[in-house]
């Protein structure tokens, strides 16, 4: 069964419900870079608590920190303030990088890789992710964008099962993201069975995470 990543939760309101519905969600994702959805890593430490409640760490989803090209100091001052379980790294991060975080942290570390949509040109999918072998725990799939990700929009699916050969090949997760919603997930894991989705904009109203949506793209998912 795919994991589900919600990502840009923002709201303490929005960590109080999901902490009373207990849905089965696998990772919720705080953006740490220049975005609409950013949050500091204080605010991040306070959602995380809700998310978890009384359960503590060992409730709830996993704490996924997204990041742009983050200093290791950055990251250490934000794992100070946010008890983060994933680093997922949206920028040129080298794969040098990817490994020496992984070993200083501890902590899995997910790499996303960006995809043209159908109408651009296809790059080969072997020299973005090949040299990540053994550097990283997943590789996201988003559609390309100079923005951090949440435009709305999907990438060529079709592209997928290249990446999907190459990260059952390696021993790592294969996630997808970019324009999912629960009116079109149902397509994307039936044709192509990735091991996780994650879904942003896709869950909102008006620029703000709707738990109504969120439910429905969860059941959907994990029906």
């Amino acid at each position: 069964m795919a994991t589900v990543k919600i990502c840009g939760i923002r709201a303490p309101e929005t960590a109080r419900e999901l902490n009373r519905l207990q849905l089965p969600i696998d990772h919720v994702g705080f953006l740490f870079a220049p975005s609409k959805r950013q949050v500091t890593p204080r605010q991040a430490g306070e959602l995380i608590a809700l998310l978890r409640g009384d359960g503590g760490a060992a409730a709830g989803p996993l704490a996924v920190g997204v990041f742009v090209e983050p200093t290791e100091e950055l990251l250490r001052e934000t794992l100070a303030e946010a008890p983060l379980d994933v680093l997922q790294l949206h920028g040129n991060e080298t794969p040098a990088f990817c490994r020496q975080v992984r070993e200083t942290f501890g902590l899995a570390v997910f790499k996303v890789v960006s995809v043209a949509s159908g109408g651009e040109p296809e790059a080969d999918p072997l020299e973005a992710v090949e040299p990540y072998r053994g550097a990283v725990d997943a590789i996201l799939l988003d559609t390309h964008d100079p923005l951090l990700g949440g435009t709305g929009r999907t990438f060529a699916w079709e592209r997928i099962p290249a990446y999907a050969a190459w990260a059952a090949d390696a021993g790592v997760k294969l996630l997808v993201a970019g324009g999912l919603r629960p009116d079109n997930v149902d397509e994307l894991l039936r044709e192509y069975r990735p091991d996780g989705v994650d879904v942003s904009s896709g869950v909102e109203t008006d620029g703000h995470k709707d738990i109504a949506k969120i439910k429905q793209f969860v059941e959907r998912v994990k029906r």
